[in-house]
């Protein structure tokens, strides 16, 4: 009798701890469900909100091309991908930087809807000149080669489109001259198409721009 005893009392102790080993596995594997399920929704929140951003953008884009459908029509300018172009042509006389009359009144256009455009999202408007690969003739031009033609003619449409109602702060200039051609220049056709100005929104800075110190 006392040998059962003796047993039984040598046997507890490791109940007892078999016990708490289990309690201890079922702890962590609760830790760990939590910490899967905690993940997944965090995917889950993540992707929705991606989708709505998308879904955002996307309704952007449609009511900028409903809005744009007249100058659209008339082949005025074109839209490729939210990037909006016009020929040289239409805006600009042979090395100029002045806008001819037809230009002006198909930027006058294109000002709000653009502008109404911007305001929603954090994104701000290139405005970026390109030329053919011609040098500039006459000793008389006021330009001393195609990047700084290239560079006024953007000029000349960002402070345009400025006038017209684009905010200042959401629109900026760049210069390409003779580079990224979308033709070959080995004829009057394709310098034509080489000779535009593009606008295209890009994101803005998420660093806020530092002062600069003298």
């Amino acid at each position: 009798m006392e040998d059962i005893d003796a047993s039984v009392e040598h046997s507890t102790p490791i109940w007892a701890v078999f016990g708490d080993l289990m309690s201890g596995l079922l702890g962590a594997f609760v830790l760990i469900l939590v910490g899967v399920l905690g993940v997944q929704l965090e995917l889950v929140t993540s992707l929705e909100a991606e989708i709505a951003k998308r879904q955002q953008e996307e309704q952007r884009r449609l009511a900028l091309e409903r809005a744009l459908a007249g100058p659209l029509a008339s082949g005025r300018i074109t839209l490729d991908n939210g990037k909006i172009g016009i020929s040289g042509n239409v805006l600009f006389a042979l090395n100029s930087d002045q806008l001819q009359p037809e230009g002006r009144q198909v930027l006058k256009g294109l000002a709000q809807p653009i502008a109404a455009y911007l305001s929603v999202g954090q994104q701000m408007l290139m405005v970026s000149g390109f030329t053919d690969d011609m040098p500039v003739r006459g000793s008389h031009s006021k330009f001393a080669d195609n990047w700084e033609l290239s560079a006024q003619r953007a000029l000349t449409v960002t402070r345009t489109l400025i006038e017209e109602g684009v905010p200042s702060d959401a629109i900026f200039a760049a210069a390409f001259g003779s580079q990224q051609p979308v033709a070959p220049n080995s004829d009057a056709d394709g310098r034509a198409r080489n000779r535009r100005v593009e606008m295209a929104p890009v994101p803005k800075s998420s660093q806020p721009a530092k002062e600069a110190h003298g």
